[in-house]
């Protein structure tokens, strides 16, 4: 054994990839490696985005093994192969793999393990087309020879299977009692990284498809873990901060939201890019629309689209914010005609709810708060219940029927607070204040759009502010009206309470340079010379 590949071994059994893949392609070229460790280096460039290198590793392991007479494992490098490019979406070349590793086990007619790996490929295919009892069905079959063949990765990734197929079929705890069962053989260490990270993101991808955010929430924070424990890890980073991104920006964190979207686009775009572009992309445009920054907005709707990422509905609430009416109900109207099949048919829906009013189109307004309230009936998902209670509010409040109104708003805020989203919250109560107007309650009617003002200011959330103080005008801001994000109240807090900047970093799983930066935004804000001083100025204002 020469020292690089010893070096090389320990390297990938300390999950260094990028070491791991230099000192093996350095052992490769004194002399050839062996099966094994031509599946290490493949595995250990595939971590680390070197994708060619990974390829190349495979298809040599491949090769290798069917000169030593051992198919099986052969075609287990081929579907490994197929598998990367087809997450790259070179589905033409993972295709050709494919296609060679069922005439491989044809020709030797065992019974093996492998067969259960080839059954996911067309499994995922059925699930992409809609069919999604077929797939469920091949599945299962993969799952139980994963069992049976006593191999966990294969288990895992066919009840995942299972769970997402399940889930299409509307069985939406079964799935979910699935998707779980996988994440337990995560936790268990019973997977290989690769297996671990396809895992992470199908079910974290899966919770977003049904508005379970708060499952989301946890797997994400738990991916973002297991992601920092691997410094070297490049794959499966970028899909993690965009699914982050789009948790901090529910939960409010837009700042912190905004640096992992963009770390996203940077990870996702960069050759050869990946497909998950597109989500990241479109994160991006989220949080520069929701913030005003509207030319960033279009430009990163734009970049979602090239990705292949449906630019909709954000684009038409864009288009709205621009003043473009016309085109947002054209964009909405079409979305919502074609896109009936879409996981994210609720945000679509409540989306042309808002334009349609824009619009004074009510009828439309009510037909699409219609369909949202059939999506949430008999679901229990709080999500879906508030997009429904705020749709209807908002019908309501239009048709000229504030009490009605009233009661659906109050309903919308209660969830969005349980949920911890503090911009739908507001947005809630702006509808309670507004239907408190209308009832001639005005003292209540003051308290609920003030609240929903600090809310706006504190998000950085300018266009519904903007749109407030036109319906609304609001009345000097008090004296203490500090103007700091949540994020950096929560800085704020563990700076008087004595926290370093790494300190800090930890209890709030963000980067040391994420806290340097809201440390020195809020002594600036504040203002404070330094920390002291912003310690003594948050005692004074009772925030700790």
């Amino acid at each position: 054994m020469t020292e690089a590949l010893r070096q090389g071994r320990e390297a990938f059994g300390r999950r260094a990839w990028a070491e791991a893949c230099d000192r093996l392609s350095e052992a490769a070229g004194d002399r050839p490696l062996g099966a094994d460790d031509l599946v290490r280096l493949a595995t250990a460039a595939d971590l680390c985005g070197r994708d060619e290198v990974s390829t190349e590793a495979w298809a040599r392991a491949h090769g290798l093994l069917l000169e030593q007479d051992e198919p099986e494992r052969a075609v287990r490098c081929a579907f490994w192969l197929a598998f990367g490019l087809m997450n790259r979406g070179e589905r033409t070349r993972a295709g050709g793999w494919l296609a060679r590793a069922r005439r491989l086990l044809e020709e030797h007619g065992r019974e093996c393990v492998e067969r259960g790996y080839l059954l996911l490929p067309a499994a995922l295919g059925r699930l992409s087309a809609g069919e999604a009892g077929e797939a469920h069905a091949l599945f299962a079959r993969a799952a139980g020879m994963g069992d049976r063949f006593r191999d966990p990765d294969l288990a895992a990734l066919g009840r995942l299977g299972r769970g997402q197929a399940r889930i299409r079929l509307g069985e939406v705890d079964d799935g979910v009692a699935l998707l779980d069962e996988a994440m337990a053989a995560v936790e268990a260490g019973e997977l290989s990284p690769v297996v671990v990270g396809t895992v992470y993101c199908a079910v974290i991808e899966t919770c977003h498809e049904i508005f379970d955010l708060r499952r989301a929430g946890d797997w994400t924070e738990s991916l973002t873990r297991w992601c920092e424990a691997q410094p070297e890890l490049v794959r499966f980073r970028g899909q993690c901060r965009a699914r982050r991104a789009e948790i901090l920006q529910h939960r409010g964190a837009w700042d912190d939201a905004l640096e992992e979207a963009r770390a996203a686009c940077e990870r996702l775009a960069g050759p050869p890019g990946e497909p998950a572009a597109g989500l990241a992309f479109y994160r991006l445009a989220e949080l520069f629309r929701l913030r005003g920054q509207l030319a960033e907005a279009e430009r990163a709707y734009g970049e979602a689209a090239k990705w292949g990422r449906s630019p909709q509905p954000g684009l038409a609430l864009l288009r709205l914010a621009q003043g473009r009416t016309d085109e947002a109900v054209a964009a909405i109207r079409r979305e919502a005609e074609e896109g009936t099949g879409r996981p994210d048919r609720a945000r679509v829906l409540a989306a042309r709810v808002e334009i349609a009013l824009a619009a004074d189109d009510r009828a439309a307004a009510r037909a699409s708060a219609a369909e949202l309230e059939a999506l949430a009936s008999g679901r229990g998902v709080p999500y879906l219940r508030a997009l429904a209670d705020q749709a209807r509010s908002a019908v309501r409040l239009a048709d000229g029927d504030p009490r009605t109104a009233l009661h659906a708003a109050r309903e919308a805020a209660a969830a969005w607070e349980d949920l911890q989203a503090p911009r739908e919250a507001a947005r809630a109560r702006v509808l309670v204040g507004l239907a408190c107007v209308a009832l001639g309650d005005h003292d209540t009617a003051r308290v609920e759009l003030d609240a929903a003002r600090w809310a706006f200011r504190r998000l950085g959330a300018r266009p519904d502010l903007e749109r407030l103080d036109a319906l609304a005008p609001a009345a000097e801001p008090p004296e203490d009206d500090h103007g700091l994000t949540p994020r950096e109240l929560e800085v704020l807090v563990r700076v008087a309470a004595g926290d370093t900047n790494r300190e800090i970093a930890g209890r709030l799983s963000i980067s040391e340079r994420t806290v340097e930066r809201h440390v020195s935004n809020l002594l600036r804000k504040i203002p404070a010379a330094n920390r002291a001083a912003a310690t003594a100025w948050a005692f004074r204002h009772g925030i700790v």
